[in-house]
């Protein structure tokens, strides 16, 4: 079963848990039914969430304005829509990093 969802429209919804402050943005793995995000934005006036959108776009090939965080906008626990992106794609990704 995979760790993500495909929306009605084709779209890919990930739920991420982000930890923002890091030295450097990256892939951290797999945190219980999440994908921890490390970002080295702080979690202030929406910048890790934009730096979650950026990180997300940049690793799968996408524009950083076809990532959107369409829940838990204040919350370490996200679920991040993104666009234009193939669900093997993501699932490459994730095996890339030992995320099954």
């Amino acid at each position: 079963m995979p760790l993500f969802d495909i929306d009605a429209d084709g779209n890919v919804l990930l739920p991420v848990y982000v930890q923002p402050g890091a030295h450097t943005a990256s892939l951290a793995g797999r945190y219980g039914d999440t994908i921890k995000l490390r970002v080295a934005a702080q979690a202030e006036k929406g910048r890790a969430n934009a730096a979650v959108a950026r990180l997300l776009a940049d690793e799968l090939g996408v524009r950083t304005g076809d990532v959107d965080v369409v829940m838990g906008r204040t919350s370490r626990r996200k679920r991040v829509l993104v666009r234009g992106v193939e669900a093997a794609t993501v699932e490459s990704w994730l095996a890339s990093h030992g995320i099954a």
